[in-house]
């Protein structure tokens, strides 16, 4: 994993990226260690299951702001890509419809202005509570899956290393 995930060096070489500062030099934001990759996918499955702009945007910030690995918790953000958008966000409004106990409507999509603001409110809100309910779920299995994942391995090294000496 780590000869895919870009060196710290690299990174602060980018000239556009210099007014943050000495925030990339965290050692933390690159460093492949069990909390650190369980917080990156804990950030990044969280917000590819949110429908909003700017995700990797918001994956950096959350990956600053929680001290996980960074180029991880950008890149898992693209779960949800223009492929995968469409299935993912209508079983989030599905979710949604069922918590709020709402019929789910059939509709067809129109790329219109009117149409949007007709159905706002009727798909936006389902899509929203069921997009937080299944991210927030998604999101703490990662997590947990990865410590736990993370935790055999070492012991099943740590094993193999006792039997070899």
């Amino acid at each position: 994993m780590k000869r895919y995930i870009p060196s710290p060096e690299r990174v602060r070489a980018i000239e556009s990226l210099h007014f943050l500062g000495d925030i990339l030099h965290e050692p933390n934001l690159w460093h492949v260690n069990r909390h650190c990759i369980a917080r990156a996918f804990l950030i990044g499955v969280f917000l590819a299951f949110i429908p909003m702009p700017a995700q990797m945007l918001a994956a950096a910030f959350g990956a600053i702001w929680l001290n996980a690995n960074l180029p991880l918790a950008v890149a898992l953000v693209w779960i949800s890509n223009p492929l995968t958008m469409p299935p993912i966000f209508y079983f989030n409004y599905k979710i949604g419809a069922m918590l709020l106990d709402r019929p789910v409507i059939t509709f067809e999509f129109q790329p219109s202005w009117q149409w949007l603001s007709e159905r706002i409110v009727e798909i936006g809100i389902p899509l929203y509570i069921g997009s937080i309910a299944v991210a927030t779920m998604l999101a703490c299995i990662s997590y947990l899956l990865i410590q736990i994942l993370w935790r055999r391995r070492v012991r099943l090294d740590w094993r193999q290393r006792r039997h070899r000496v």
